[in-house]
C-alpha cells in the first residue's frame, strides 16, 4: 500500500540558550490542521515524546548476527589458511601456486571494480542512519488537533506496538488559534536528538506550521514529496490494535513502583526458552500478582488491589516491549492496564501531568503465520445500515469527540446501533477510541479511505476460515494441556459436502508448531505454506470460547 505525503519544508527545532522552538511540518495534501502553544511542563513532555520515539523505531523481531567483520577477515586470510592446510604436500603446493596467483589477480580486479560501489553504499546508509531514518520508520506519526487535546499516534516497525500521547490544552500557555483535524508530520531521527535538549529553564514552543496550506503553487520548490510503500500487514496490525480498545477488558490500577518492578525483572533476567509470558493472577480485593514465566518469578503488587468483580488468570506475551515505559516511571502518577484476554492486545496507560501516554501491545511480537487465526479483531460486530452510519459520523464530526451515549442522544438512534457503527469506523481507521478518557474521537488515519476489504485478511486461508466460522461450519473439540506447557486443540470443519478433522499443537508461547488435517492442502504441503483454512478455523473457534464476555 502506498502513502503519499507532501511537506512544505522540513520539521525542525530552533534551539538557543533561552528557548526551544519545535516546528512540525504537516502534510499539505490533508485538510488544514495547525496549532501553536508554549509547553508548561517541559520534562514530562520531553520524556513522553522520547517514549513515543522508542515505539516508532522499535523492532523486536529476530535480528541475525552481523558477520560482516568475520567475512572480511576470512576473505583476507583465506588464501593463507588454505596454503597452510596444504603445506604438507610439496607437489600440491607447486600445482596450486599459479592458481593462487591467478585467483589473487582476479580478486584484486574485482575489488577495484566494486570499490566505488561499496564506498557509495556505505556512505549512503551511514547518512541515512544519522539524518533521516525513513528506512527504519515505516509511516510518519499521525497528529490530531481537537478542541480539548492534541495527540500523537504511531505504530512500530515490527507491527506489534501502538503508542498515543494525548496532551490537554492546559499543557500549553499562550496558545494561539488552531484548526482541528488530523495530519501526518514530517519526522526524522535528528528531531529526536533535539527533544533531548528540552530543559525546565528554557521556554519551549510547539508549532504545527500552517505555512504549507497557504502556498498556492503546487510546484513551489519548498514542497517535498514522500511516497512510502507500506506493507499491508503493517496497516492491518495498526487497525487491529486500535480497534481492540473498545473490547471488554479486565482493568488494573497499578502503582508506578509496580511497573518499575516488572521492568527490573526483565532487565535482570533473560529467557532462553518459552513460555515468555506474564501471567496475571487476579482475585477481587487482593493485590495483583504477576508471574514471569518460565522462571515462575512472582511480583506481588501490594499497593494495587484488583477491583474487578470476578477473578481471572490472563497471560500476555511480548513483555519486553514494556521497557518503553521505563522513562515515564519517575513522572507517572499511576498506570492503568486493560487486559483483553490470553494472547489478546493489552493497553498500558501512564497518567502524566497534563498528559496520557497509551502503549498498546498486540498479542504477538512477530506478525507471522504462527500467530494466524488467534483472533479476528477486524470482524464485524453487528450489522448497521448506511444511513445510520452516516448519521453517527456526522454527529461525531460536529463534536469532534463524544461518548456513545451522547451520540445516541444526538442522532436518536439506539446506543447499541451507535456503538456498532463506531466500531466499524474504528476498524476502518476513521475513528479512534480514547481509552484514557472513554470517548470516541474523529481521526482519519489516512488521507484517502483505506481498502478495508483488502486489509482484513492476510491470506485467502484466513478469509476462508472466517467464512467457515461465520457459517457455523466448525465444531471445537477437546483442548488438552501438555506437561511441557504446550496445548493441543482439535475440532472439525465442514467444507462443501466433506467434513475434515483438524488438530493444532501450540507451544508454550501459543504459536502454531505442528498440526494435522485431512484436507488436500495439508497432505501436500503440511505447514510449509502456512496452516490451511480448517486449522485456522479450529483455532479461531477455540479463541472465541476463551475470550472474555
Amino acid at each position: 500500500m502506498r502513502f503519499h505525503y507532501r511537506y512544505y519544508g522540513a520539521t525542525g527545532v530552533d534551539d538557543s540558550p533561552a528557548a526551544t522552538a519545535m516546528r512540525f511540518v504537516p502534510d499539505a495534501l490533508r485538510p488544514p490542521t495547525w496549532f501553536s502553544g508554549e509547553v508548561n511542563r517541559h520534562i514530562p513532555f520531553r520524556e513522553a515524546m522520547s517514549a513515543l520515539h522508542e515505539v516508532v523505531v522499535a523492532d523486536q523481531r529476530y535480528q541475525a548476527p552481523d558477520k560482516s567483520a568475520y567475512q572480511a577477515w576470512l576473505a583476507q586470510n583465506e588464501t593463507q589458511l588454505l596454503a597452510q592446510f596444504q603445506a604438507r604436500s610439496d607437489a600440491l603446493r607447486a600445482r596450486q601456486a599459479p592458481l593462487l596467483e591467478e585467483l589473487r589477480t582476479l580478486r584484486a580486479r574485482r575489488e577495484q571494480v566494486l570499490k566505488p560501489f561499496y564506498k557509495a553504499q556505505a556512505t549512503f546508509f551511514d547518512y541515512l542512519y544519522r539524518t533521516d531514518r525513513a528506512m527504519w520508520i515505516v509511516l510518519d506519526p499521525v497528529i490530531t488537533v481537537h478542541p480539548d487535546r492534541v495527540f500523537f499516534e504511531c505504530f512500530s516497525r515490527d507491527e506489534s506496538s501502538y503508542a498515543a500521547l494525548s496532551c490537554g490544552h492546559e499543557m500549553f500557555d499562550r496558545a494561539g488559534d488552531f484548526a482541528c483535524g488530523t495530519t501526518n508530520i514530517d519526522y526524522s531521527e535528528a528531531l529526536y536528538e533535539q527533544f533531548q535538549k528540552i530543559r525546565d529553564y528554557k521556554a519551549t514552543r510547539l508549532t504545527i506550521d500552517p505555512g504549507g496550506f497557504q502556498v498556492r503553487t503546487a510546484d513551489d520548490p519548498g514542497f517535498v514529496e514522500h511516497k512510502i510503500d507500506v506493507p499491508d500487514s503493517w496497516v492491518r496490525g495498526f487497525l487491529q490494535v486500535s480497534s481492540a480498545m473498545n473490547l471488554p477488558a479486565h482493568r488494573l490500577d497499578l502503582h508506578p513502583m509496580d511497573i518499575h518492578n516488572f521492568c527490573s525483572v526483565l532487565r535482570r533476567r533473560r529467557e532462553r526458552a518459552g513460555p515468555r509470558a506474564i501471567r496475571f493472577v487476579l482475585a477481587p480485593g487482593e493485590p495483583v500478582r504477576a508471574v514471569f514465566e518460565p522462571w515462575n518469578q512472582e511480583v506481588v503488587c501490594r499497593r494495587s488491589p484488583y477491583r474487578g468483580a470476578a477473578g481471572a488468570e490472563i497471560r500476555i506475551w511480548g513483555r519486553r516491549r514494556l521497557l518503553v515505559l521505563e522513562r515515564l516511571i519517575p513522572l507517572a502518577q499511576g498506570f492503568t492496564v486493560h487486559l483483553m484476554g490470553d494472547g489478546m492486545p493489552s493497553f498500558w496507560i501512564a497518567d502524566l501531568p497534563g498528559m496520557r501516554f497509551t502503549l498498546g501491545l498486540s498479542g504477538w511480537t512477530a506478525n507471522d503465520w504462527s500467530r494466524a487465526g488467534q483472533f479476528d479483531l477486524l470482524a464485524p460486530r453487528g450489522d448497521v445500515d448506511d444511513d445510520s452510519k452516516a448519521r453517527v459520523h456526522a454527529a461525531l464530526a460536529a463534536r469532534w469527540f463524544a461518548s456513545a451515549e451522547q451520540l445516541a442522544q444526538d442522532t436518536g438512534l439506539a446506543r447499541m446501533l451507535v456503538e456498532r457503527a463506531l466500531t466499524l469506523y474504528t476498524q476502518a481507521g476513521r475513528v479512534v477510541y480514547d481509552l484514557a478518557h472513554g470517548v470516541y474521537r474523529l481521526r482519519e488515519l489516512a488521507r484517502d479511505p483505506l481498502p478495508f476489504a483488502d486489509l482484513r485478511f492476510s491470506s485467502p486461508a484466513e478469509q476462508e476460515a472466517a467464512t467457515l466460522v461465520a457459517l457455523r461450519a466448525v465444531q471445537a473439540g477437546p483442548e488438552q494441556s501438555l506437561p511441557d506447557g504446550a496445548t493441543r486443540l482439535s475440532g472439525t470443519a465442514r467444507s462443501g459436502e466433506r467434513r475434515y478433522r483438524a488438530m493444532l499443537l501450540l507451544d508454550a508461547d501459543r504459536r502454531i508448531v505442528d498440526g494435522a488435517c485431512e484436507c488436500n492442502q495439508f497432505v501436500q504441503h503440511r505447514l510449509r505454506h502456512g496452516p490451511c483454512a480448517h486449522l485456522l478455523a479450529v483455532r479461531l473457534v477455540h479463541a472465541r470460547q476463551e475470550a472474555p464476555a
